[in-house]
């Protein structure tokens, strides 16, 4: 290759690296929307394939039949569940500001029914009274309800915009689903690496998108509805409130529902409710374990191929990054750093067998 090549290929490699991120600029509002929008079409594509099987040549129909099926079975018991959730936890802060919730007089309550010993470990630890204690939490958990009702009235008052970046995200979705299994090979074939590398990239981040969404979505699911039926059944307030925050604790491997359904069962040991506590462990321990046990391995199996500790630490930095997008963003990077890695490892062996004597 002559100067002059060289300065044409540095040229346009410059203009290639600009337009891109003037790209990326001009995408940056609507990031979100894309981002579920190829995370969603990347998921149902299977489905997709069985549709057009029945109906061959009708590309189109075939994508707006699955898109309608999308929205049935998901998006709207999405948002049924979502409205109830929000009714209760406006009912909890409006119960905060109105004082029919004493914080304070059921932490002082679950204090009195520990044992001897526990009272006086926390005695020595100069909390005997956990007036200070009380206090900080009481604050803590009024900021947290007004930082929700806060959110809540944003999204009120931009629905305009929801509404926007949710249509995008469905459009978008209709177009990935129908031509995804062309665009695919297509940026395999554009990525500036061998071929071979970027397939490898491909299906990992393929396999570990449905083993992340189609895995820890449907356990969390799962274990929220058994912890919201488990609540219920003890008397618990609001408990939907509490089962979505156990099915959002399930997405965390190695803390899983355990930080939520464990206070609670404490409170209620420590308050007298023998019983209720005892069906709280019991429902923690083995039904809702047991439902975590059976189906992670079966949903997710070993698609992602990482260890716990790595999938736990990349979805909290995912999610303190990107938020929500971080639970599947997270594990995703994790996976396609450590196959890039794998990918020059096997190179360099590679390498060093060839010029080996």
């Amino acid at each position: 290759m002559d100067k002059q090549q060289v300065t044409n290929s540095s040229g346009f490699l410059v203009f290639l690296v600009a337009v891109t991120l003037a790209m990326a600029l001009v995408l940056a509002p609507f990031a979100g929307a894309l981002l579920w929008a190829a995370l969603v079409a990347i998921l149902f594509q299977p489905l997709y394939q069985r549709v057009l099987a029945n109906m061959p040549g009708h590309r189109n129909r075939a994508a707006s039949l699955t898109l309608i099926i999308i929205v049935v079975t998901v998006i709207l018991p999405a948002a049924i569940v979502a409205t109830l959730v929000l009714g209760q936890a406006s009912a909890v802060y409006a119960s905060l500001i109105g004082g029919q919730i004493n914080i304070p007089h059921y932490f002082q309550q679950a204090h009195d029914g520990l044992p001897q010993w526990l009272q006086q470990r926390l005695s020595d630890w100069g909390m005997s009274s956990l007036d200070g204690v009380q206090a900080q939490i009481s604050d803590a958990l009024n900021l947290s309800f007004r930082s929700v009702a806060a959110k809540v009235f944003a999204i009120g008052t931009n629905a305009a915009a929801f509404m926007l970046a949710f249509g995008t995200s469905l459009y978008v979705c209709f177009f990935l689903l129908r031509d995804g299994e062309r665009l695919g090979p297509a940026l395999c074939a554009a990525l500036p690496m061998e071929r071979a590398n970027a397939d490898a990239l491909a299906r990992r981040f393929v396999s570990v998108v449905r083993a992340t969404i189609k895995g820890s979505m449907i356990v969390g699911v799962v274990q929220g509805a058994l912890g919201a039926i488990t609540f219920w059944l003890v008397g618990v307030p609001t408990a939907l409130l509490w089962g979505l925050l156990m099915g959002l604790a399930s997405l965390l491997p190695a803390v899983g529902t355990g930080i939520v359904w464990v206070p609670m069962a404490l409170y209620l040991l420590a308050i007298g409710e023998i019983a209720h506590g005892v069906i709280v462990v019991v429902s923690g321990l083995i039904v809702i374990g047991m439902a975590d046990n059976m189906l992670r391995p079966i949903l997710v199996g070993r698609d992602t191929g990482l260890p716990d500790y790595v999938v736990l630490v990349t979805t909290l930095g995912g999610i303190a990054t990107f938020g929500l997008s971080g639970i599947v963003i997270g594990p995703v990077v994790a996976a396609l750093f450590l196959t890039a890695w794998e990918i020059m490892a096997e190179k360099r062996r590679a390498a060093a067998e060839t010029t080996a004597p």
